[in-house]
């Protein structure tokens, strides 16, 4: 973990007020509860299908689903599935998200139930993208 930021006190600027909350903000990546939402067949195939995007790396072809990153080519999409991050990501997000029911069982409105695994595996990338 890194350590906060050193800067105290900016009179100049409004925008630089509260620095380590930018700091801690500006990787912000998707939440896994967003992310089992994107892993919905039916929103997996608007992500993995999205039209050419020049504002993104990759023109939004080659996506990550799991990590919600894109990607420059297949070539670094296809290396970033052998990554620790990638296979820590899929570890993570076999638990079934955290929902408003298992919070009210919790707090005491009905029976405890452990939360299920869900199976999760790499997607599927076609060859013929080159």
């Amino acid at each position: 973990v890194m350590g906060k930021s050193k800067q105290v006190g900016n009179h100049k600027s409004d925008k630089k007020k509260n620095i380590g909350k930018t700091w801690k903000t500006k990787r912000r990546t998707k939440d896994l509860d967003q992310i089992h939402v994107d892993m919905i067949p039916a929103n997996t195939v608007k992500l993995l299908k999205q039209d050419v995007d020049h504002d993104v790396t990759g023109c939004a072809q080659h996506y990550c689903l799991h990590c919600a990153r894109y990607f420059v080519d297949l070539k670094t999409l296809k290396e970033h599935f052998k990554t620790k991050v990638h296979k820590k990501r899929l570890k993570q997000l076999r638990e079934e998200p955290y929902t408003q029911a298992e919070a009210e069982r919790a707090a005491g409105m009905g029976s405890y139930i452990p939360p299920k695994t869900v199976e999760v595996h790499t997607q599927q990338v076609e060859e013929d993208m080159d």
